[in-house]
């Protein structure tokens, strides 16, 4: 049960990052995008009806973490108890500017408030886990910087696969630039691991960028979510020997009868997530149209 949990808690962190991420490259990528205001509407059109839905996945994720690891979930989070304020503070400020852009008359600050809320907690969630790994600045200013990078580079590909226009083709450009930042800082960020998921992780951005260059701007999504899945796979590969420093899987578990309990609520739970989650992208797959 605990190695069961253990892989359920990695696998919503997977989906929240894979998720959210693309959110936050669109933050921070759709003003070099537009133009006007209608280019920067439509630009975060193509999150606006599944942005706050996204967010339920780390809501599950920590969640399941308070309930089936509880002595992990309380080292993490008071031992990084200012970055993960920073990171609720970046979330609470993107969504008032996302749902406040178009109710003012000058929307300036929304939008800078939807690029750093978009930015911070970005940048922090890969400097917690590579703290949390490593230990130290250095590795964290890193691992930061990677995350910023990737979820950069994995929105501009969103925005050009969601959109059509200037926007689309501007969206391809700022992709491959994203790209050949992100992949040399992937390197450095990845070589530390040392697994196969985390190089299969690098090699994933290498073809995003060459797919988004050939315009094959679906399967260079693919490529990008690909890489998060598999950069979360490595990270947690590391975590499941040491969760914390001095402390075991085993011993930051729950007992036998809460994992019981939380495994059949699971079974109800985490299937109507996954279902209602996939019906939403359904609805709203269709490009958004931008006038040329």
């Amino acid at each position: 049960m605990i190695e069961l949990w253990f892989a359920v808690i990695a696998f919503l962190w997977t989906g929240y990052f894979v998720l959210e991420g693309f959110d936050f490259g669109v933050g921070m990528v759709a003003p070099l995008v537009s133009r006007n205001g209608e280019e920067q509407r439509a630009g975060l059109a193509t999150i606006g009806p599944v942005w706050d839905g996204n967010e339920v996945w780390l809501i599950t994720a920590v969640g399941a973490m308070f309930a089936a690891f509880p002595v992990w979930y309380a080292g993490l989070f008071s031992s990084f108890y200012l970055p993960v304020t920073l990171v609720l503070a970046g979330l609470i400020v993107r969504g008032v500017g996302l749902e406040w852009r178009g109710k003012v008359t000058n929307p300036v600050w929304c939008d800078l408030g939807i690029v750093v809320g978009s930015a911070l907690p970005a940048f922090l969630w890969g400097a917690i886990f590579a703290s949390l790994l490593f230990g130290g600045a250095a590795p964290a200013l890193l691992g930061g910087a990677f995350t910023l990078a990737v979820c950069a580079l994995h929105g501009a590909v969103f925005l050009a696969l969601r959109t059509t226009g200037p926007v689309r083709r501007r969206a391809r450009t700022v992709a491959m630039a994203a790209g050949a930042v992100t992949i040399p800082v992937a390197v450095f960020a990845l070589s530390s691991l040392g697994t196969a998921p985390a190089l299969a992780a690098m090699a994933a951005l290498a073809a995003a960028t060459a797919l988004i260059w050939r315009r094959r701007e679906g399967w260079a999504f693919t490529a990008t979510a690909g890489a998060i899945v598999l950069t979360t796979l490595a990270v947690f590969m590391e975590l499941r020997v040491r969760p914390l420093p001095g402390l075991t899987l085993a011993e930051a578990a729950s007992g036998d009868y809460t994992l019981t309990m939380l495994t059949w609520i699971g079974l109800i739970t985490l299937p109507f997530i996954m279902v209602y989650q996939g019906w939403t992208y359904w609805v709203f797959r269709k490009r958004i149209k931008v006038p040329a």
